[in-house]
């Protein structure tokens, strides 16, 4: 369950970040790197900090 929590949060930041770099402001890519960046450290290293935040409040694997 987490797993897909956590890739349904990554997924929305980066859908959200590439609309606002439309409509507001082009540094809003910045947040999509971002995102994009943990993403590869997380299947380099398998340490999220999401899932140690969803851990945290409770949800099951």
């Amino acid at each position: 369950m987490k797993n897909r929590i956590v890739r349904a949060i990554a997924g929305t930041f980066i859908l959200i970040s590439v609309i606002l770099s439309i409509y507001v402001n082009q540094n809003w890519l910045w947040f999509t790197t971002f995102v994009g960046a943990n993403l590869l450290q997380s299947s380099i290293t398998k340490w999220c900090l999401m899932d140690d935040i969803l851990t945290k409040l409770g949800v099951k694997d």
